[in-house]
């Protein structure tokens, strides 16, 4: 059963200097999912989530967010949602637990207690500039969330940006780290030059546009042997390279191509598997929009 459809974008289009860094864009969200934005630098991504929470005025198009116009009631708006913008401007000196209470909205939980997820607490007392880069709103924008993070700090955001989905929260997440997309995102959206170039669920994406897997191992045997691997289930091609063996296909490569190794006692030390992941499709993706 579909959930309520809380963001929704028709035909979006926004231009600066006569360039149009929006262009046609469509998009929906529905109520509990996370969603991302991702593409290169100048994709749309950040004028695209901009528009949606009123800070910029589309040329054109249809917005809906929660039922609101964002272009005439953002006044509405912004106490539903929240939003973590890809660059602040609050005042060097504000201290953590200020910028806090600062934007805590009634829905939000306790100040302390958003401090504690994100191990700010210790922090608490210190200058906002002194921090590398939260709140319970119903919808949340999240702009380069983890730009700047050290690996742990990283995880602990993942892990809240998880606990928000599984609390009823509904995340828009824009960003270039495709394994934070792949590890946080329902569905992802692909831009590039301000359109969409394909949507859906992470594996979908890997599916459709990089969906071969390659195994290389070192294995010296005759060509007649080697070609038998290309009866292997799932195989597309086998060829050597050097002085290794490279088999390519779908992804059950990956087990047949074991389980054949295992089956003639000849498992090499040097085996190497590569896995398409959201990285190659997007790369994918964007090679087949320039051509």
């Amino acid at each position: 059963m579909r959930n309520q459809t809380v963001v929704m974008a028709r035909d979006l289009r926004k231009r600066y200097g006569g360039r149009a860094v929006v262009d046609g864009v469509d998009l929906e969200v529905e109520e509990g999912e996370v969603v991302g934005l991702i593409g290169a630098n100048g994709a749309g991504k950040t004028t695209t989530v901009e528009c949606l929470q009123g800070l910029r005025h589309p040329d054109s198009g249809v917005l809906r967010v929660l039922g609101y116009d964002p272009t005439t009631q953002a006044d509405r708006l912004r106490p539903l949602i929240g939003s973590q913008l890809q660059d602040s401007a609050l005042p060097d000196r504000l201290r953590v637990r200020e910028a806090v209470e600062l934007f805590a909205t009634a829905r939000a939980r306790d100040a302390g207690e958003l401090l504690d997820r994100f191990g700010l607490i210790e922090r608490r007392d210190s200058a906002f500039a002194s921090l590398s880069g939260g709140d319970r709103p119903q919808l949340v924008f999240l702009d380069e969330l983890t730009q700047g993070l050290d690996p742990a700090a990283r995880r602990n955001v993942w892990a809240a940006v998880g606990q928000l989905r599984d609390e009823g929260a509904t995340v828009v997440l824009v960003t270039h780290e495709l394994d934070e997309a792949e590890a946080l995102c329902d569905r992802v959206i692909a831009m590039r030059a301000g359109q969409v170039l394909d949507a859906g669920p992470p594996a979908d994406l890997v599916n459709r546009h990089a969906k071969w897997a390659t195994v290389r191992f070192s294995w010296s045997v005759a060509d007649s042997t080697l070609a038998e691997l290309g009866d292997l289930v799932g195989v597309q091609s086998v060829r050597r390279v050097g002085e290794r063996v490279e088999v390519r296909g779908d992804r059950r490569v990956i087990a047949y191509v074991g389980a054949d190794l295992v089956r003639r006692g000849a498992v090499p030390d040097d085996l190497t598997v590569e896995v398409p992941d959201l990285e190659s499709a997007l790369l994918r993706l964007l090679e087949g929009a320039a051509a």
